[in-house]
Formats: structure tokens, sequence, C-alpha cells
């Protein structure tokens, strides 16, 4: 008898999982820190008359969710880590959505000396000169992704007291660096947001290694035949459309325009 109720309550807990209403994304918290799903998935979710559920996490883990079939699509910021996944035959249709680009951000006194626009690498090296702290996300996020290649081209290894990888999403990281005056890297977008929140500036910007697009991909249903992929692909044509393009376009915080509509550039 407890056996049977047992397979009851799971697959009915699978039905829901699953259900044919509810289309469920992993996407980067940057999509999610600034506000911008909040602005472009009710009308999809109105015309289609289904649930988005987003799961906003670092891209690593939300590629993982997508390889592991737990999500329908994947909205992330880390085109290396994205070919790899379709490559591997995890997703399928990728397409790009928008960009914005990482900025270096610090406190006001800036101890490190770091000059607007010299080169990230420099930036990095006066950092780790200086021996002033810095804040990483160290979740394997788009970021952190990032973060790391940059650290590599500057000929770093990070370490040290000074060095702080707190596991965090973007939107924590920044307070988190903002508590402890220190530098981070962080997406513009995710910075604006946030910026009438913390007492930090940009301290770097504008190098082209900064450049940071996002793309959009559906979960293989040949992996994973329980996946919603026709809804997966609605989405995505949604999400490429020009309406919802002009709607990323337009999308400002703080009188600041933080997506830069991509689709059909490539």
């Amino acid at each position: 008898m407890k056996k049977t109720i047992l397979f009851s309550l799971l697959y009915l807990l699978s039905i829901n999982i699953y259900s044919a209403d509810i289309l469920r994304m992993s996407t980067t918290t940057s999509t999610e820190n600034s506000g911008l799903l909040r602005v472009i998935n009710p009308l999809f979710e109105k015309t289609y008359d289904i649930r988005l559920d987003v799961i906003a996490v670092g891209t690593g883990k939300a590629l993982r969710l997508g390889e592991s079939g737990d999500v329908d699509i994947v909205f992330v910021h880390a085109p290396k880590a994205e070919l790899e996944f379709v490559s591997k035959g995890d997703g399928i249709d990728r397409k790009a959505v928008m960009h914005n680009d990482f900025v270096l951000i610090g406190p006001k006194t800036n101890p490190a000396q770091i000059t607007l626009t010299e080169s990230i690498t420099t930036a990095l090296q006066k950092i780790a000169a200086s021996q002033s702290i810095f804040i990483s996300r160290g979740d394997d996020s788009g970021t952190h992704k990032k973060e790391m290649a940059l650290w590599q081209a500057a000929k770093i290894q990070p370490e040290g007291t000074n060095y702080l990888a707190v596991g965090q999403g973007m939107g924590a990281v920044l307070k988190i660096a903002d508590e402890k005056q220190a530098y981070t890297l962080t997406d513009r977008g995710t910075y604006i947001a946030f910026r009438d929140k913390i007492d930090l500036i940009i301290t770097n910007e504008g190098d082209h290694t900064l450049f940071n697009p996002y793309h959009i991909m559906a979960v293989n249903p040949a992996k994973h035949q329980h996946v919603h992929y026709e809804l997966a692909k609605k989405y995505i044509d949604y999400v490429i459309s020009a309406e919802v393009q002009a709607l990323i376009g337009a999308y400002k915080k703080q009188d600041e325009q933080l997506f830069y509509p991509d689709a059909n550039k490539e």
C-alpha cells in the first residue's frame, strides 16, 4: 500500500514538473537581476497561456541543468561553453539575442590606481601588485569564466587572502564588494540595476575583451524526449522577433540602456 502511494505521488510530481503548460528555463543571474525577464516574459506567457519557470543561476549550472534535461531552454552568456554544449548534442537552435559588456568596478578611493580606459590586463595586474581586495563570483558562471580568462591573459594566478571567491550570484557579489570596498568584475546591466544601492564606481571599461554576448538554446529532444521542444522553439522565435528585440533595446534603468539586441546578426 505504501509503495502504491509513493508511486502515485512521484507520478503526480512528474506530471507537475513536465506539465505541458510550464516552460522551464535556466538562465544567468544577470538576465534576472537586471529585471529584463520581467519585461519580456509576461507577454509570452499570456500569448501561449503557459507559465515560465525561470531558474536563475550561474551559466555553468544553467548549462548542466540543460545537459540533464531538467529544463527545456537555456539562456546564457558564455560562448565557449555554449558551443561545447551544442557540439555534444545537448542543445540545438542556438541564437544570438543581445549583448552588453563587462566592467571592472571598485571603491572611489581606487587603491590600485586603475585608469578608466587602460587595458583590462593592466588593471588586473595593478590590483594584484597593490594587493587590493578582489571579490570573485567563484561559481562557474559566465562572469566567473570571463574573469578567469582575463586573469590568465594577465599571467596572474589569483590567490591569497585578498582574493575572495564567494560562490554567489552577481547581485550578492556586488553587495559583498560594496561592504568590503573591493574590486569585482560585473556585467554592465547588473551594475546599472544595482548602482543606487552600492557605493562602487566603474574603474575600467571599454576593452574589446569585455564584450558580453547572450545566446539562447533549446534542450535537444533527441536526448531528452520529455522536454517541451516545440514550446521552447516558440520562445526562441519570440525572443528574437522584431517586437521583443525592440523591447530589449528600449529597456533602461536609471535612463541607461542595459542590453543591445543582436538577433539575426550572426
